[in-house]
């Protein structure tokens, strides 16, 4: 049985990449636990580790679920300044997607579920109102 999750990318700047990362997720780290590491609880038990340390080529996109991908895309333009990116479908697959970098080339992406229905009981689930 697993129990949670850590995510993990690499900024060579921890300064600029902890206040980047702060604005993608709208939210100061919830752990700090020393210098050059920090980490976001996404959703219970699925953490996100900004680390000081060279990029890995090739890795991601880790992608992040919203509730409305065009208004956050060009919030993340305006505010993060990253490039448009194309966001995706194709029939048969239950979200719209696209991918971006952060600026060390870190591959990020937003997805939003077609079916609102969908949405709201993930929302339900992830804030543990469907527990019994």
């Amino acid at each position: 049985m697993f129990l949670d999750m850590t995510i993990q990318v690499r900024v060579t700047n921890m300064e600029e990449g902890q206040a980047w990362y702060e604005k993608l997720l709208k939210k100061k780290p919830d752990f700090i636990p020393h210098e050059g590491f920090v980490e976001w609880e996404l959703i219970p038990g699925c953490w996100l580790q900004v680390v000081e340390g060279t990029p890995i080529e090739g890795n991601g996109p880790i992608r992040l679920g919203v509730t409305d991908i065009v208004a956050e895309r060009a919030r993340l333009i305006e505010e993060l300044n990253i490039d448009s990116f194309e966001i995706h479908s194709r029939q048969g697959v239950p979200v719209k997607w696209g991918t971006f970098k952060d600026p060390w080339g870190n591959l990020l992406g937003l997805y939003e579920y077609l079916d609102k229905h969908v949405e709201q009981e993930r929302i339900k689930e992830v804030l543990g109102a469907n527990k019994s």
